[in-house]
């Protein structure tokens, strides 16, 4: 039977029956088993087969599948003659939060954080809903009388929050009275609807629902054998001072698996050896060397050269073309709105990734999104576990154990540094016509404040409202912060013609961006300064202009210009001045 290279396919008996290339992964169910943990969390990027594995596992314990031997016979997982006999004997519940979105309207200018939250518990509430329409027919058994029925009956899209809290626990119990066994339940995207509550302000609102949710369904339930959890980011379940921010507060026997961990390492993703003999297969071996530039260089624990699965189907179905399949696979609204949000010093560490460095920073797996405002660190957390960043160097934890571990991190690959350049002017570009951008370059070349004024002022009452830019802010310099990270975005298509740097020392003091050409003969310098209007001590926003200026001249910005053979004339200087939604640019 010819096997087809088709994407997009996330059930495992799909696959089987349609002939949909597989590389064989089962060996994660017996591994999973046999460590025995009774609730496990496993985070990997996107695309890299969560999903799947869920959907094999329950293929294979399911007894849904009772007898689909088919399904299994060939495959690693069927070598194991003890665990054959698992097949198709537990009754399973599998949920998925994937669809769990915000209701933000990006047409309003504010996001209602109520209506938000109204829409995401509507959300669970249909998924929960859906599953127990799949198991209606058990109600129909004289193990249950009427308030089980009208119990199970309650369960719709329309229920309260406690009945959606407490369903899956009812559920299994159910279950578990009709096949007399334990019930195993697997979750996917378990963070979608936590990640979205904090982007778009209704994290507290989210926590006190989906903490009750948590406890009752993996930790005070009787009835579960075993509970699989995954997603992209572990959220904190720490220390008792974390509490009123964790969802898994009160799960301490949780298993944790992340990037960084040993456990299951080759079971999420292509290996090497994998990858390679695909290539051989489908007569691509002279391929190897791309596709190892191109896609290799994730790492999860012990295993190294570890590749997006994504990216090479699309690679061998398209025979051997390269291009950045992993481009727009999911929201990245969460990472977007820390970087917008974050200091100079991160947006210089992006402009260095960007460049092929790399850099030293401790990481910090465990998130407690209240603690997410003004932690640098959590970008990279989120970066790495997101799967834009890897890490080529770790430094051991010091004797005394204190401290988090210390880690080199850079770009995974060629395909993530051209995903990740393209996203992050996408951070910056807030759904304007590329031509509007040109033409603001083209206006600051040719010193037109004029048109830069008018663009400026466009952008900022059409745009900038919608990504709101106070709601999570930490420090009085945040506008002055997100002013400066648009618009060293407006300057990412001018890097083949300048080196584009940000926040460095110069003179006797740091100026904010700078651009020194590559071609002096052809075209100026240019010293931008940001200043945000403060009523306490300006009457105007001329007077903010004068002072961002002033400060240009006062610390001598233009210092290391004039030492790499700029004359004064030569160098151009802008003063942004900001209040609100209102800009003015001056030189």
């Amino acid at each position: 039977m010819k096997v087809k290279h088709g994407l997009g396919y996330q059930n495992y008996e799909d696959m089987m029956a349609n002939h949909i290339f597989y590389i064989d992964k089962t060996n994660f169910i017996r591994e999973w088993w046999e460590y025995a943990d009774k609730v496990t969390l496993i985070t990997r990027p996107r695309r890299f087969g969560k999903t799947l594995n869920l959907s094999t596992i329950e293929c294979f314990l399911s007894n849904k599948y009772e007898g689909r031997s088919d399904l299994f016979e060939g495959r690693l997982i069927w070598e194991d003659e003890n665990l054959r006999k698992l097949q198709g004997t537990y009754p399973v519940i599998s949920l998925s939060f994937a669809g769990v979105k915000s209701g933000y309207d990006e047409s309003e200018a504010d996001g209602n954080a109520l209506d938000n939250v109204g829409a995401m518990k509507t959300a669970v509430k249909q998924i929960l809903s859906d599953v127990y329409a799949k198991f209606r027919d058990i109600m129909k058994s004289e193990l249950f009388d009427e308030n089980d029925r009208a119990y199970f009956s309650s369960v719709n899209d329309h229920m309260t929050d406690k009945t959606a809290q407490i369903a899956i626990r009812r559920l299994c119990g159910y279950l578990k009275r009709v096949y007399g066994k334990n019930v195993i339940v697997p979750l996917d995207e378990y963070d979608t609807p936590m990640q979205e509550a904090w982007v778009y302000g209704y994290w507290n609102h989210a926590v006190a629902f989906f903490r009750s949710f948590f406890v009752t369904t993996f930790k005070d339930n009787d009835s579960i054998e075993r509970g699989l959890i995954t997603g992209i980011t572990r959220i904190s379940y720490g220390s008792q001072s974390e509490t009123l921010e964790s969802i898994f507060s009160e799960l301490n026997h949780l298993e944790v698996v992340t990037t960084l961990s040993d456990k299951y390492s080759t079971s999420f993703g292509f290996t090497e050896k994998e990858v390679f003999q695909v290539l051989d297969e489908l007569n691509l071996s002279e391929h190897k060397a791309g596709v190892r530039k191109w896609y290799d260089g994730f790492i999860f624990g012990d295993c190294a050269d570890i590749y997006n699965p994504w990216s090479i189907i699309e690679f061998i179905s398209k025979k051997g073309e390269y291009a950045p399949y992993w481009a727009n696979t999911s929201s990245n609204s969460l990472v977007s709105t820390l970087i917008q949000t974050s200091n100079a010093d991160a947006k210089k560490t992006v402009e260095d990734l960007m460049k092929g460095k790399s850099f030293t920073t401790p990481i910090d797996e465990q998130i407690v999104f209240n603690q997410l405002e003004g932690n640098t660190n959590a970008i990279w957390s989120l970066l790495l576990a997101s799967g834009y960043l890897k890490v080529t160097g770790r430094e051991p934890l010091r004797a005394e154990g204190k401290g988090k571990p210390r880690c080199t991190l850079a770009l995974t690959n060629m395909e993530v540094a051209l995903i990740f350049e393209d996203m992050v002017r996408g951070w910056f570009e807030m759904d304007v016509e590329s031509s509007a951008y040109n033409e603001f370059v083209r206006a600051m070349l040719l010193d037109d404040v004029d048109y830069m004024n008018e663009f400026m002022n466009s952008i900022a009452l059409n745009s900038f409202s919608s990504f709101d830019t106070a709601k999570n802010a930490s420090g009085n310099d945040h506008p002055e912060r997100f002013y400066h990270g648009f618009v060293l975005g407006l300057m990412v298509g001018l890097q083949d013609q300048f080196e584009i740097t940000s926040n460095r020392e110069s003179g006797f003091g740091r100026y904010d961006i700078v651009l020194k050409p590559y071609d002096k003969e052809k075209n100026n310098a240019y010293i931008i300064e940001f200043k945000v209007f403060k009523a306490s001590k300006e009457k105007a926003l001329e007077d903010t202009v004068a002072n961002a200026l002033m400060q240009i001249e006062e610390k001598q910005y233009e210092t290391s210009l004039i030492a790499n053979g700029f004359a004064p004339g030569q160098i151009r200087k802008y003063g942004f001045a900001f209040q609100g939604k209102t800009c003015l640019i001056g030189k």
